[in-house]
């Protein structure tokens, strides 16, 4: 892959995630104005997100690695008209049905930069400064949607904003490579699920449930352990803050530390911090937003290594290339769960929620582990369970 090669993918995969960090701000702005009701906003959200994992999926599926660019072309136009038509709709069901054939499109850009992603030479390093740019995509064009954008045009003015910036992936597409190549010798052999190659995108899952539970309810979280609202405000911050730097931290060493003890690692990090948040007394504001600021760093750092692993279990490329619409997936499934133990205003169950995916994630990543170690024992076992 040349740099144009994976500068436009990179680009086109950014773009295509840009309204997973917009969804507060126009989601919001449609409640203030009456187009969507609050308890519809959450389905509307989810609805697009699920269909974003979703996407990528039947990418792998069902479209081909060698025509790339007609698909890039055709997603992001479609992608762009349904932007569109969102800003002339009303009502929960038309745009939770509009957000949800969206992100289908959406999911299909995100499998074409994956595509190219896990085709160079260093693909598990590629995704932690391609999480950490699409993280500063939305957190830019978030900020000058709120400032600028929404406040002369609604809402409606910003899905317009966001239609036109759908198309921009019809230009950088010419900087996509023309064919792409099976990543190994491996690739053409018939692919056959294990469950050694299975694992990567189990853990992915879990552990993505457990982060996605508890973003999806920080705020009000945060209020039930004292926290004002500038405070509240505070902790989200210090959480897209410590994503960056996770990102950032894991680009740079996912090439040298171990994937799955990593994981391991961060599986018992991620049972930590909600134990913090149950045990720590209200009104300990500093405490509380160092463990925003750990699950922030977590979050972002421990998905590189989701791919790292696939690809080390799975060198045709087929489980890696499934990796972020899994992660999708479990971030969607997270929050679904934590609705299910809140009671009116009050979100204190949730990192119950959280603790089990946690613990779910420890036993995953440890199974898998086990299963590790006792192919390698076994000779032309781990072998034989990468080639699938």
């Amino acid at each position: 892959m040349s740099r144009q090669n994976i500068v436009a993918a990179l680009s086109i995969g950014s773009i295509a995630l840009l309204m997973v960090g917009l969804q507060p701000i126009l989601l919001g702005a449609m409640v203030d104005t009456r187009h969507a009701s609050l308890q519809g906003v959450g389905i509307i959200a989810m609805s697009e997100i699920v269909a974003l994992g979703i996407g990528v999926v039947l990418g792998d599926a069902l479209l081909p690695i060698g025509r790339l660019r007609v698909i890039t072309l055709l997603a992001a136009l479609v992608i762009s008209g349904l932007d569109v038509l969102t800003a002339r709709l009303t009502g929960d069901t038309p745009l939770a049905a509009i957000r949800a054939a969206a992100g289908l499109g959406e999911g299909v850009l995100v499998w074409v930069a994956t595509c190219v992603i896990v085709r160079s030479r260093a693909a598990d390093r590629l995704a932690g400064i391609f999480l950490t740019v699409q993280t500063l995509a939305q957190a830019g064009v978030a900020t000058v949607f709120a400032r600028a954008v929404i406040a002369y045009g609604g809402w409606q003015g910003g899905f317009d904003m966001l239609g036109a910036l759908a198309l921009l992936p019809c230009v950088l597409l010419l900087r996509l490579p023309t064919t792409l190549k099976p990543l190994s010798h491996h690739a053409s052999q018939p692919f056959a699920w294990s469950v050694t190659s299975a694992m990567p995108l189990l853990i992915a899952f879990v552990q993505m449930a457990a982060l996605g539970s508890l973003w999806a309810y920080l705020e009000p979280i945060g209020q039930h352990a004292g926290l004002d609202a500038q405070a509240a405000q505070t902790a989200v911050s210090a959480v897209l803050f410590m994503q960056v730097v996770g990102g950032i931290v894991s680009a740079a060493a996912v090439r040298y530390v171990d994937n799955m003890l990593t994981l391991i690692v961060g599986a018992f990090v991620l049972a930590l911090i909600p134990t913090g948040m149950l045990l720590l007394p209200s009104g300990h504001i500093a405490s509380f937003i160092a463990l925003c600021g750990v699950f922030g760093f977590a979050w972002l750092f421990l998905m590189p290594f989701h791919i790292g692993l696939a690809l080390r279990l799975d060198r045709s490329g087929r489980v890696a290339t499934l990796t972020p619409g899994v992660q999708l997936l479990g971030t969607a499934f997270g929050p679904l769960v934590s609705s299910l133990v809140v009671k009116g205003d009050d979100a204190g169950p949730v990192p119950f929620v959280t603790l089990g995916f946690a613990v779910g994630s420890i036993v995953v990543a440890t199974a898998a582990q086990m299963l590790r170690r006792r192919s390698a024992r076994v000779p032309g076992t781990l072998e034989k369970s990468n080639a699938h």
